[in-house]
């Protein structure tokens, strides 16, 4: 075991202990917020009522995590129940709901707040009617005037400000200091009948926990007839069944995972530093191109075959003038020397003197010295700058 090894075991086992102690010290923080999830078991979630659901239907509720929209219009059922809880449902959602309702069928509609679109074709009106910390829900019917709830956490304070006279009030909100409100009506819709609450909070698990509370629920959904019932859940309340559910569901799981984690990318890190091989530097290729240039301009000159260079010179210099000026290279005359003249802006006397010098190069039978090949090479460089 190297010196390395037994520093960073060191340093794991230290962090280990850091966050058992944290863990250890660690005070429960408990989650008020309400979020209404079938398989939460905060206080504001529907754990507990999912798990009694079934009985207080009689095992007659079948749950729905697809749209109302895409159910409907796959299943053609004959007249049902209903039921809806705090659910963030589309519109083209709630008209098939009001489409079943019409035809017959029966909804329990449980929110604290209605789409206005909605809310306006029902006939009712659902605002905020209390800003108590506490109050009362109770129902009309005297044969459930023994049945209430106490909502002492965060009441919503929801309910009907505006009821078609048609509509028939089944609940209220009871304060000390107010009137009571409505907030718990019946409407007959086409054929069928909706059931408005809005206060969902008595179905959550810090009140159906409570003693005597559950009575008041039973009272609720007594009003439904007994048939087959829907429960239509948000899509992502249903239980993960992804393979690390367990593991990043419980906290202190959660953090060894993620340790564990942590320390395998740094053992991989640094022991892929330490054994990565040594990259070669590759030198880039060299240009022999003037190295050629300057090897065949000694073997000219080696050979002393001056004439030969002034013509292939003289030929390219005239390449060179057919392609990038455009004049005509076959009689070297006054005239071609004239237009050489204008398009190079050269002095007439180079321009001769360079026709003279192309033309001895252009003669096999020429008596070329060195100083020609040098003084037609500087003038010929010299018109095509």
């Amino acid at each position: 075991m190297n010196k390395t090894f037994k520093i960073y075991a060191l340093i794991f086992i230290i962090i280990m202990v850091i966050l058992a102690l944290f863990e250890i010290n660690k005070k429960e923080v408990v989650d008020w917020r309400k979020n209404f999830d079938v398989n939460e078991k905060s206080p504001f979630g529907l754990f507990v009522f999912n798990q009694e659901v079934k009985d207080l239907f009689k095992n007659n509720l079948k749950k729905i995590d697809v749209t109302a929209y895409d159910y409907y219009n796959q299943n053609k059922k004959k007249p049902h129940n209903i039921l809806v809880i705090e659910n963030d449902i589309d519109i083209q959602s709630w008209k098939k709901i009001l489409d079943e309702v019409s035809n017959g069928s029966d909804a329990m509609l449980i929110m604290s707040k209605m789409p206005k679109e909605i809310s306006d074709s029902i006939g009712f009106y659902d605002s905020q009617i209390s800003f108590e910390d506490k109050n009362v829900l109770k129902l009309t019917d005297k044969k459930y005037q023994n049945d209430f709830i106490k909502l002492d956490k965060f009441p919503s304070g929801r309910g009907f400000s505006y009821i078609k006279p048609e509509v028939q009030a089944l609940g209220k909100t009871v304060e000390d200091e107010n009137t009571d409100q409505v907030n718990f009506i019946k409407i007959k819709f086409g054929k069928g009948t909706i059931y408005a609450h809005c206060e969902p909070l008595f179905l959550t698990n810090y009140y159906l926990l409570q003693s005597g509370n559950t009575k008041y629920a039973q009272d609720v959904f007594s009003y439904l007839d007994d048939k087959e019932t829907l429960w239509f859940v948000e899509s992502n309340t249903k239980e993960s069944r992804f393979f690390m559910r367990f593991i990043l569901g419980n906290p202190a799981l959660k953090y060894a995972w993620w340790l564990l984690l942590g320390g395998l990318i740094l053992f991989i890190f640094f022991n892929a530093k330490r054994k990565q091989r040594i990259v070669p530097i590759l030198e880039p290729l060299k240009n022999t191109s003037v190295d050629f240039v300057k090897s065949i301009g000694n073997l000219y000159l080696q050979e002393g075959d001056f004439h030969d260079m002034m013509a292939k010179k003289a030929q390219y210099f005239l390449n060179r003038v057919r392609i990038d000026l455009l004049i005509d290279t076959q009689n070297l005359d006054e005239e071609f020397a004239k237009k050489l003249q204008l398009k190079t802006g050269k002095s007439i006397e180079t321009i001769i003197e360079a026709v003279v010098l192309i033309k001895k190069a252009q003669d096999p039978y020429a008596s070329v010295m060195k100083e020609d090949l040098a003084r037609m090479n500087k003038i010929l460089d010299d018109i095509l700058k």
